[in-house]
């Protein structure tokens, strides 16, 4: 594959990978599961499966979160890193695994509906009760 490389890996760096083309804008997800996997709300962008390429993968680990979903993380340090929705061929990844300096932007808060109790946000971006992916624009 040719053009941007972005990189990223979990904490201890036993999972490893590289982005390849343009990455799909931040959306900070606020639903049970996502909260539940990373301690808070999670923060992810998203690629074509065809433009994630592992590294290194001994630590991957994969569990079903839901009977669409499989969630990927470190098997070592616990780092989550993807979600994957069965049927599409895109692989949502958490922005915080990224390195260097990125040219990405948060665009919206997703899931409100099950947004936790203990904070609020203040950012002034749009705010949606779920995610319908480019409608929430």
């Amino acid at each position: 594959m040719t053009g941007k490389v972005t990189k990223g890996s979990c904490l201890c760096g036993a999972v490893a990978f590289d982005l390849h083309g343009p990455l799909r804008p931040v959306y900070a997800c606020h639903c049970k599961q996502c909260r539940k996997t990373s301690g808070h709300f999670w923060a992810a962008t998203s690629v074509p499966d065809e433009a994630l390429t592992f590294t290194r993968d001994e630590g991957l680990r994969w569990f079903r979160s839901s009977e669409n979903t499989k969630r990927g993380f470190c098997g070592t340090c616990g780092s989550s890193l993807f979600w994957v929705p069965e049927g599409e061929r895109r692989t949502v990844v958490a922005a915080g695994a990224l390195e260097g300096e990125l040219e990405l932007q948060t665009k919206a808060h997703v899931f409100m509906c099950d947004k936790g109790s203990y904070y609020e946000i203040g950012d002034g971006l749009p705010q949606f009760e779920e995610f319908k992916g480019d409608e929430n624009a």
